[in-house]
């Protein structure tokens, strides 16, 4: 009996086949008699694709599906549906974010990270004041400020006569980027000119008889400094899991201890980045022989400050190739947050206002008009685009914008779930993913060296409305949901590849 050849293996092994005699009209060495009738490779191919809207149907997402796709060298339009509805983006957003940093700060930007005294250093102690100073760095980590320790302890600096103090007024400072999710949730971190760790703090738990021993630190590579800004206790509890309060000075948390198991850990978010970032750089200076006292937070540099240390991130595209491949929420705030700055000259007052200059930008620089983005993560579900409006920014970027290298690889799967390498396909895009809501945007490389680039948003607005908060980190039905939103994805991106090949 044949084994039966799957769907997408007859695709990818077609498609090659289809594209190596485009324009002869023949097969080399063709057999002199064939059990399948006689016809262009292309044609056949193309007359075996179900249509866009058979693949909808089939997904079964309930709520919306819209797409675009287009050709990226003429931005010819080659198909759409529902094309102009608009729907949350979700990370999608950080593909306009990269490019308008990348438009608005240039290519060679870093961050930078000082430390400032307002006196000159005698017999190894400063007269005056020590500055941690912020410069929004969103990827600063506690190996950095080791580094930054080191520099002070090279300059001879072994004490203060003056406060310690941390700044971070360089961008807004704000407790959290969506007020919607849960408590929890790492990758909703507050945001500041002063961040660390992504704003987060390392909780881990090991089972000790019938009670548990727990760690919060600023873990690194290198480095686990123990933190007291945010402090865990352990409940007789079965739920919620966790319990979040602000106690001013610090992060108070418990967590049921129903919910613990022998052992394990994750990152919660530190909601006080400044007060985290000043602790952990006076251990780490004790650690170098430098003696700090307790850290002060102030709302501006003092004038006439020298710099005596300085750590510099890594240059923009590499900072903002991490936040594509990683779906950074910090980073990309951070990145949108310091544009705006610099392109108005002014703090921007919330994530809103500074989103709202992002919506600015593409319609002065990309001619899109009507985005409605709020914050430039997508994390925030009332950001609106739709699949034309992102499709066309991205038809623009692509002329004038170096993000089409910063985007991660989408693989194109068999049957079983696994990447099929070598794909005549390849894909470049970023994925947005919110509860019930999936989006995918980018450029497909096709088998003949044709390029298109496309956008498509699935959401079924209705269904997430009707979470609770603590429904929205593992809601039922939600794993499913978005693995058939993918398979949709890969799906309607096989049926271009078929159909546009050799066609533009």
């Amino acid at each position: 009996m044949t084994k039966p050849i799957s769907r997408r293996n007859v695709l990818a092994f077609a498609i090659a086949g289809a594209v190596s005699t485009l324009g002869t009209g023949a097969f080399a060495a063709a057999p002199e008699r064939s059990l399948l009738p006689k016809a262009r490779p292309d044609g056949l191919l193309k007359a075996y694709q179900k249509t866009a809207d058979e693949l909808i149907a089939r997904a079964n997402l309930g709520g919306d599906v819209g797409f675009a796709v287009a050709d990226a060298a003429t931005g010819v339009v080659q198909e759409g549906t529902s094309a102009d509805l608009q729907l949350p983006p979700a990370s999608v957003a950080k593909a306009l974010t990269a490019a308008y940093a990348l438009d608005v700060l240039g290519e060679g930007y870093r961050f930078r990270t000082r430390v400032l005294a307002t006196g000159p250093i005698e017999n190894g102690i400063v007269q005056g004041d020590l500055i941690l100073a912020g410069g929004g760095d969103p990827i600063l980590n506690t190996d950095a400020l080791a580094g930054l320790a080191e520099q002070l302890k090279t300059a001879g600096v072994t004490g203060i006569t003056g406060a310690f103090q941390i700044w971070g007024g360089a961008l807004p400072q704000m407790m959290r980027i969506d007020a919607t999710q849960p408590d929890h949730v790492g990758y909703n971190p507050p945001v500041s000119g002063l961040n660390l760790n992504f704003n987060r703090v390392h909780f881990e738990w090991k089972r000790a008889g019938t009670n548990y021993t727990v760690t919060m630190q600023a873990r690194s590579s290198k480095y686990r400094p123990d933190v007291r800004v945010a402090r865990m206790s352990v409940e007789a509890r079965k739920a919620p899991v966790y319990v979040y309060e602000d106690r001013q000075t610090h992060d108070s948390w418990s967590v049921a201890k129903g919910a613990l198991g022998d052992g394990g850990s994750r990152w919660l978010p530190v909601r006080k980045p400044e007060i985290y970032s000043g602790e952990v750089f006076l251990t780490l200076c004790k650690s170098f022989g430098i003696s700090l006292p307790k850290a002060v937070a102030i709302e501006k540099l003092p004038e006439g400050a020298s710099e005596l240390a300085l750590h510099q991130s890594s240059a923009l595209p590499e900072v903002l190739k991490g936040m594509l491949k990683f779906s950074t929420n910090l980073t990309a705030e951070v990145v949108g947050l310091t544009a705006s700055k610099t392109r108005t000259g002014q703090v921007p007052a919330s994530l809103q206002a500074s989103a709202a200059e992002m919506n600015r930008w593409v319609e002065e620089r990309l001619g899109v008009t009507g985005i409605g983005l709020v914050d430039h993560s997508g994390l925030n579900e009332a950001s609106r685009v739709s699949a034309q409006q992102m499709m066309t920014a991205l038809s623009k970027l692509r002329h004038t914008s170096a993000l089409k290298p910063l985007l991660k690889p989408f693989n194109l799967l068999d049957e079983k779930g696994r990447p099929i390498p070598d794909h005549p396909i390849q894909v470049a895009a970023k994925t947005g993913t919110l509860n019930f809501v999936s989006g995918l945007a980018g450029y497909v490389d096709l088998p003949d060296g044709g390029e298109l680039v496309f956008a498509i948003f699935s959401g079924d607005l209705d269904r997430r409305a009707a979470l609770t908060v603590d429904q929205r980190e593992r809601p039922e039905g939600g794993k499913s949901w978005n693995r058939r939103a993918k398979r949709l994805q890969r799906e309607l991106i096989e049926r271009w590849g078929v159909l546009y090949t050799g066609s533009t």
